[in-house]
């Protein structure tokens, strides 16, 4: 599996835990995902925006137009809810998934 495949199954929990945190907007987004990452998801406005719109639409999360420190208006992004149950959940079920295939992995090296 790419590491395109990979992220594109964990955008919306990514996504999620984020904006767990603070709203936040776009790019600012991004770039959170890069730092924290250390440079491996390297996520795109074209996976981002369309994640956040469905996220919104499943409202998991809600935009808020706002001005920015900068003194620019933007649209923030902040978790609802219903998409901190939805984390809760997603957190379980990869920390279940995680541990299974580090037991096999970890048992296949020896």
């Amino acid at each position: 599996m790419s590491e395109r495949e990979l992220l594109k199954g964990s955008t919306d929990p990514l996504l999620l835990a984020l904006l767990s945190e603070r709203p936040m907007y776009g790019y600012e987004i991004l770039r959170e995902v890069e730092r924290r990452s250390d440079g491996y998801f390297n996520m795109k406005e074209g996976t981002l925006y369309p994640a956040l719109h469905r996220l919104e639409r499943d409202g998991l999360v809600e935009g808020l137009w706002r001005n920015a420190p900068s003194g620019q208006y933007r649209r923030y992004y902040a978790i609802s809810k219903r998409g901190l149950q939805r984390l809760e959940q997603r957190r379980r079920e990869w920390f279940n998934f995680s541990r299974a295939v580090n037991l096999i992995i970890a048992d296949s090296a020896s």
